[in-house]
């Protein structure tokens, strides 16, 4: 579960396109323990899941259930990217 939920935070991180240490500045999670998460070194605790859920709130539902909910703005990093890809190649419905 633990690697699992270290994957996920990866995924946002770079979803937003941040480097860890923009991310750690965002989340205020320490670099080195962001490092040991991704790596499945450590658990996430509940703090910070909190911390990523507050700074980056649309991945909120999905980090914690693996549910997303485009209507109610709740997406996943997958969701993400295919945004950014269509807005690169010019083809969004923005």
């Amino acid at each position: 579960m633990s690697n699992e939920l270290g994957k996920k935070v990866r995924e946002i991180r770079e979803a937003e396109g941040r480097g860890r240490q923009a991310f750690s500045d965002l989340t205020g999670i320490p670099k080195q323990t962001l490092i040991n998460i991704e790596n499945g070194r450590s658990a996430p605790s509940g703090k910070h899941l909190e911390l990523v859920s507050k700074a980056f709130s649309r991945y909120a539902l999905w980090l914690v259930t693996n549910l997303v909910d485009e209507s109610s703005g709740h997406i996943s990093p997958e969701i993400e990217r295919a945004r950014q890809m269509l807005k690169q190649t010019g083809t969004d419905t923005d």
